[in-house]
């Protein structure tokens, strides 16, 4: 049945429905290019402006270009920073949250314009090149690999964002290490105390008083870089490739782990199902999954969307408490990313031919 056939005559809420629907889908055809987005007058400015005042209270006369392109990131080596173009436009947010379940806040976006800063810092002015560098971080040259395992007991890191992301490599250390430096309000010298990320620290003050006062020349983005100006690709296709599910040779693979967590309909006849339990709680379970563990969004979205589907099939239930059954999914779902991430797979017969 229509949508429209289910509105009460004065309720305007179906036509808002269906008035998105049509936008989106027009968006979703629509190149980026085209959509006309820049960072002139909306909350990205607010925030580059912010960070650029955070950079002058510590001395600093560089300020790093922001452009639009197609996630955060500094491309390749370039003293750029890339923020998503989706955060230029509240109907292509909502779009992103489609797909990765939720969009950046402001604290959020703030931590990842200071992380970001950190590499152009790193890389206008070559310290990579330096030894005292590489003594302090590690060899830049060491290879980058996505999936790393980190050691949550250590304390030779600062912690910023995304779990454990500055043990990753030493480029993420320094940029991690530099946000935390930047970041206003935090007494880092007292929170790291006694740790080894303190010496991390101190050595980020003391360079960075070294080249406050240096203004390096940087290049406009070019169409390597991919600015939204070269993304002559529809938004569709920009979700085509967000993010590998979690391969599952066999889709019966966690039917038991499901029946512990959640209970058969034939024993909580009266309770809400699973499925409609992991759709209320998607945004939180995702958030938190994709937060402990450094995975990508999309990659846990699909993978709880399939844990919905796989307990619809098994007519599981929500009975019992339900802190007790979104802590336990919780850990759960961490637990299974977790082995995803250090050995590219969910079971051992994944990895055996």
């Amino acid at each position: 049945m229509p949508l429209a056939r289910l509105a009460r005559v004065n309720d305007p809420a179906p036509e808002l429905a269906l008035n998105w629907e049509t936008e989106r889908h027009a968006l979703l055809a629509q190149r980026i290019s085209d959509i006309g987005l820049e960072i002139r007058g909306t909350l990205l400015e607010k925030l580059r402006d912010q960070l650029y005042a955070e950079l002058s209270a510590k001395g600093l006369a560089f300020k790093p270009p922001v452009y639009l392109s197609d996630q955060w990131g500094c491309p390749d080596g370039t003293p750029l920073i890339g923020v998503p173009f989706y955060l230029a436009d509240a109907r292509l947010s909502r779009i992103e949250e489609d797909f990765s379940v939720s969009v950046e806040t402001e604290a959020e976006s703030m931590r990842f314009f200071r992380h970001e800063a950190g590499h152009a810092f790193n890389y206008a002015y070559r310290l990579y090149d330096r030894a005292d560098w590489r003594l302090i971080f590690g060899p830049y040259s060491r290879p980058y690999r996505d999936r790393y395992r980190p050691n949550p007991f250590s304390r030779n890191f600062v912690r910023h964002i995304l779990g454990w992301y500055a043990q990753k490599h030493p480029d993420e250390d320094f940029a991690e290490t530099f946000a935390v430096w930047l970041t206003p309000d935090i007494d880092w010298r007292r929170e790291y105390e006694g740790s080894g990320a303190l010496a991390k620290l101190e050595y980020m003050d003391a360079v960075m008083r070294e080249v406050a006062e240096q203004v390096p020349e940087v290049p406009e983005p070019s169409e390597d870089d991919l600015p939204v100006s070269a993304m002559q690709y529809t938004v569709a296709d920009h979700y085509k490739d967000a993010g590998g599910a979690v391969p599952l040779r066999d889709p019966r693979i966690f039917d038991g782990d499901l029946r512990t967590i959640f209970a058969d309909e034939t024993l909580a006849p009266d309770a809400a199902s699973a499925a409609e339990f992991i759709a209320r709680h998607r945004r939180e379970i995702v958030t938190r999954i994709s937060y402990w563990t450094g995975e990508n969004a999309n990659a846990v979205r699909q993978f709880v969307d399939f844990l919905a589907e796989r307990s619809a099939e098994l007519h599981l239930k929500a009975g019992g408490l339900e802190a007790g059954i979104l802590i336990e999914l919780t850990a759960f779902g961490t637990a299974v990313i977790m082995n995803y991430r250090y050995t590219n797979a969910v079971d051992r017969s994944d990895t055996t031919p």
